[in-house]
C-alpha cells in the first residue's frame, strides 16, 4: 500500500504503538497512514509517534468505517465451526508494526476447539507476540478474539498471550518470510 497523507476529518480514539495507550486523536491532525491490514490502520503523526486506529473510527480517515458482516469465505456455512475456519479468521489479524497476520507470523501457537452444550462452540487460542515488551498484546488478542467469535458456532472465545517457547522468526511461515524477506 503506498503512504496516504490525510487530515483527520474527526476527533477519534487511537493506541499508541507499541505502548498501548489510549489517546484522541483531533480532528484536523494530520497523518501518514502506513498501514492497512485487518479492521484496523496504523497512522504515523508528524512527531514520528505510530498509532492505530480501529474500523469503527475509520471514517475519521476518509475510510468506510462499517465492520465487515460477516467472516471472509464463511458467510454461508452451516454446521460446526472447524479449525479451518477459525486458521482463515485469525488470517485478518495483524501486529500493527508488521505487515504479516499473526498465522504466517508463527505467533499462533495453539488452537482447540470444544463443543459446548447448545451445540456451539469455545474456541481456546494460545499465542504469543514477537516481542514480551509490547504493550500491544492485550489489544492484538482482543482482536483475535473478535475474529473468532463472529464465525457461526462459535458461542465464545478465549484468547490468551504465552511466551513459552519465546517467539523467533524460524516460527514464521514460508509466506511470511518471504514478505519480509527473511531466508
Amino acid at each position: 500500500m503506498p503512504l496516504e497523507e490525510i487530515e483527520l476529518t474527526r476527533d477519534c480514539q487511537a493506541e499508541q504503538i507499541p505502548l498501548g495507550t489510549i489517546i484522541t486523536l483531533h480532528q484536523g491532525t494530520p497523518v501518514v497512514i502506513t498501514q492497512a491490514l485487518g479492521e484496523t490502520y496504523t497512522v504515523r503523526l508528524p512527531n514520528g509517534g505510530l498509532y492505530r486506529v480501529a474500523q469503527r473510527d475509520a471514517d475519521a480517515l476518509g475510510k468506510d468505517s462499517a465492520p465487515h458482516a460477516h467472516p471472509v469465505g464463511v458467510a454461508d456455512l452451516d454446521g460446526p465451526v472447524t479449525e479451518e475456519m477459525v486458521w482463515a479468521q485469525l488470517r485478518n489479524v495483524y501486529d500493527p508494526e508488521i505487515p504479516i497476520n499473526v498465522v504466517d507470523l508463527g505467533l499462533i501457537y495453539d488452537m482447540q476447539i470444544e463443543p459446548i452444550a447448545d451445540g456451539d462452540s469455545r474456541v481456546l487460542v494460545q499465542m504469543t507476540l514477537t516481542a514480551q515488551g509490547c504493550g500491544m498484546g492485550p489489544s492484538i488478542a482482543r482482536d483475535a478474539q473478535q475474529c473468532i467469535e463472529v464465525l457461526p458456532g462459535v458461542a465464545e472465545a478465549d484468547v490468551r498471550v504465552v511466551w513459552d517457547p519465546p517467539w523467533h522468526p524460524d516460527m514464521m511461515s514460508a509466506e511470511g518470510k518471504k514478505k519480509l524477506g527473511v531466508e
